[in-house]
């Protein structure tokens, strides 16, 4: 009773064997900013690059808007910093210990200030660029 269902209906004109590791698949980064520059250029088609490529349309959607995210929000960078000699400290502000400059703007830190205030203030001085 079950061997007509052993049996296809019909004869199988295709067949297609999946072998290897199963898993994500993991891109190499300079790899992945090829393909990531080639569908950015303007008029490229993304499936078509996608195809091209061995992976789903959806994915490299994924990794282009990444890339525009990570390109509106630069990461932070450093500032350096220079060690000077204490010079005589300004009647106003007698116990600063950390004295920065930046865009025009002369910001002097005294001993137990918020951190998250002093970046708040270092922040809007740099959008100010």
């Amino acid at each position: 009773m079950v061997d007509h269902m052993l049996e296809p209906p019909r004869p199988v004109r295709r067949l297609e064997v999946i072998t290897g590791a199963g898993g994500r698949r993991r891109w190499p980064t300079d790899e992945k900013a090829r393909i990531l520059e080639e569908a950015m250029v303007s008029g490229a088609v993304v499936s078509e690059v996608a195809r091209r490529h061995g992976m789903s349309p959806q994915h490299l959607f994924t990794w282009r808007r990444q890339a525009r995210r990570e390109a509106a929000d630069p990461p932070l960078a450093f500032t350096p910093v220079v060690v000077a000699p204490d010079p005589p400290q300004p009647a106003a502000c007698p116990e600063a210990v950390i004295e920065i400059a930046m865009e025009g703007a002369i910001i002097r830190v005294p001993p137990g200030v918020d951190g998250a205030t002093l970046a708040l203030v270092l922040h809007a001085l740099k959008s100010l660029r």
